[in-house]
């Protein structure tokens, strides 16, 4: 063992270190890395930044904006709204369509990109669903780097795994395109299960700034007796045809109906104006407090719906809310009535409260003359905040979530993610050349501004990997992979097959954990088919071994799936720990099984 490996090792080991006690963030390692290995002499300086402009970090980078770019257009919303109507609000089948769902995807391009493009989808689901993103993301992210497994084209170790099986001059069968795929099924399967039975003692339950409500944490303080949003259904018996304003909503029951559905829920009627009648088989969205709700369902003799259907998307808290304006001294709004300003006419909101001094009034807002300062409570779809926020009458008290969906660019966005797709799989272009262009594409038709595609990348998980990618070339530059490979040949003598294929596997898992997966796979691939040989073991499973074993990296985020996930999941490393620690067991016992008995 010379001083280079000894010196590399308690590099690994500090790195570790300040994973686990995250005594300062996971991309300040990596930036850290990035100047301790070409200060010791372990890289050179260009080793040392070239993670930064590596062909995982460049992908990373173009399949963010390219998701993006899907996520403005609202094509996300779409997978979104396929997965719920099969999924229900059923956190298990949630996470299972998901992850099952980007593991099938993740057999045939590159984890990452699967994980990135299907994780606004994931986001969207939590919100509008209420399950918090943080147990969904992990589920779906291991299921990206083992659906890697389905295929020979799914990850690079699997790609590479075939030309690496040379022993002695002669090149032994190659593997065919499914050849690994029933190991790649009972592991996926293994993963769905793991999370089914145990997902809710090893995942955090955690929202991470997200609400499953129509009302914010900072205004139900506030405004917490306002109630919340219910759906209605009018029968068809209805013969009322009195409008809202002569029925009395808002001073009897002290509810507002903000959304009407009509013909079977295919047209939407938002901020319905006072002079709107109620039609027999009406939906309706109303916000109030419960029991006055459910007393007012009672005396008309509505039903009230266990959750939202005819507006489960459009008033999802992804679409749709309540924020608080402030009149400023240039509104249009002082002096007059919001029924002579035509308020939800104009701009499609409904008034729920306004607050003057130290008064809430809740009723007969209409009549009430508006003063500066006046605080007005509003329910609304996203889009029209945005447009409210641009002009001099309000100042919101809250940044307006959501954003304008640029739906008439949708079709183009797919276009540019086939082409991105295209050029990789059909043409061979290097991935990250492929993605880059998809994303170019996507800024230059004006699917995405440059600002907005800068916007949408984690530049925390760029330079986590861009450090973790020179400590797995400080590996292999001072011999410690393999210093660490022989000694565990020596220490193993003759084992048996079942011995021997378990090594190979942990040592595998070991080393995809501290350097990359395709460097652990040139190494071990021909080591390992060695000593196969030598025990009398079939040297190309011990080669697939290798490959398939390089997907077991769950216990650190140093995949370039589990960074992705981490800052939008809101993980710490010791999630990862807790997750990872028993799926990687399950990984091993099921991969070492599957091959015993199917190979």
């Amino acid at each position: 063992m010379t001083p280079e490996i000894l010196l590399v090792m308690g590099v690994l080991a500090f790195a570790v270190l300040l994973f686990v006690f995250e005594w300062v963030r996971v991309d300040v390692v990596g930036i850290i890395m990035m100047v301790m290995l070409p200060l010791l002499g372990l890289v050179t300086p260009k080793q040392a930044i070239s993670g930064l402009s590596s062909n995982a970090v460049v992908s990373i980078i173009a399949v963010i904006i390219i998701g993006a770019g899907l996520d403005k257009t609202g094509v996300m919303n779409t997978m979104a709204r396929l997965i719920l109507r099969f999924a229900g609000k059923s956190e298990m089948r949630i996470m299972t369509m998901i992850s099952g769902t980007v593991a099938v995807i993740s057999g045939f391009m590159q984890n990452i990109g699967a994980a990135a493009l299907f994780m606004p989808a994931a986001k969207r689901i939590g919100n509008q669903t209420g399950v918090p993103v943080g147990r969904l993301l992990m589920p779906m992210g291991f299921c990206a780097i083992i659906g890697g497994c389905l295929t020979l084209v799914g990850s690079s170790p699997l790609i590479l795994l075939n030309d690496l099986m040379v022993v002695g001059g002669k090149h032994y069968e190659p593997f065919g395109l499914f050849g690994v795929t029933p190991i790649g099924l009972l592991l996926i399967a293994a993963a769905l299960a793991y999370f089914i039975l145990f997902g809710r003692f090893i995942l955090p339950n955690k929202n991470v700034d997200e609400i499953s409500g129509p009302m914010s944490t900072l205004l139900t303080n506030t405004y917490g007796g306002i109630g919340s949003l219910f759906e209605l259904h009018v029968p068809e018996t209805w013969t009322n045809e009195n409008n809202l304003m002569a029925l009395e909503l808002r001073p009897i029951y002290f509810s507002t109906v903000v959304a009407i559905a009509r013909n079977k829920g295919t047209s939407h009627l938002f901020a319905p104006d006072a002079l709107e009648g109620i039609q027999p088989g009406d939906h309706l969205a109303v916000v109030g407090p419960q029991e006055f709700v459910e007393s007012m369902a009672e005396d008309f003799g509505w039903a009230m719906q266990s959750e939202l259907t005819s507006f489960a998307e459009e008033l999802s808290p992804n679409n749709a809310g309540i924020m608080e304006g402030i009149v400023t001294p240039r509104s249009e709004l002082v002096g007059q009535t919001l029924s002579e300003l035509r308020i939800r006419d104009r701009f499609k909101v409904s008034p729920l409260a306004i607050f003057r001094g130290e008064k809430l009034f809740v009723s007969g807002l209409t009549s009430i003359k508006i003063e500066s300062g006046d605080a007005l409570l509003l329910h609304g779809r996203w889009e029209m905040f945005h447009l409210l926020k641009d002009r001099p009458d309000f100042v919101f008290t809250e940044e307006v979530k959501g954003e304008v969906l640029r739906t008439e660019k949708a079709k183009i966005a797919v276009m540019w993610l086939l082409v991105a797709l295209t050029l990789a799989l059909g043409f061979h272009v290097q991935l990250s050349i492929s993605l880059l262009a998809g994303a170019l594409g996507m800024v230059l038709t004006k699917v995405l501004s440059i600002d907005e595609a800068y916007q949408s990348v984690d530049w925390m998980t760029v330079f986590l990997l861009g450090g973790l990618i020179p400590l797995g070339m400080a590996f292999e530059n001072t011999g410690a992979a393999k210093y660490i490979a022989d000694a565990l040949m020596v220490a193993l003598g003759h084992p048996t097959p079942l011995v021997l294929l378990t090594a190979i596997g942990i040592l595998t898992s070991f080393f995809t954990l501290v350097a990359s997966n395709v460097g652990a796979t040139v190494l071990l691939v021909p080591l390992s088919m060695n000593m196969a040989l030598s025990a009398g073991v079939d040297p190309r499973i011990a080669a697939l071994t290798v490959a398939v074993a390089a997907s077991n990296t769950f216990i650190l985020p140093t995949h370039q799936v589990n960074a992705l996930i981490m800052r939008p999941g809101g993980y710490k490393t010791i999630d990862y720990v807790r997750a990872g620690a028993g799926m990687t067991v399950v990984y091993m016992v099921v991969m070492i099984s599957a091959l015993m008995l199917l190979y």
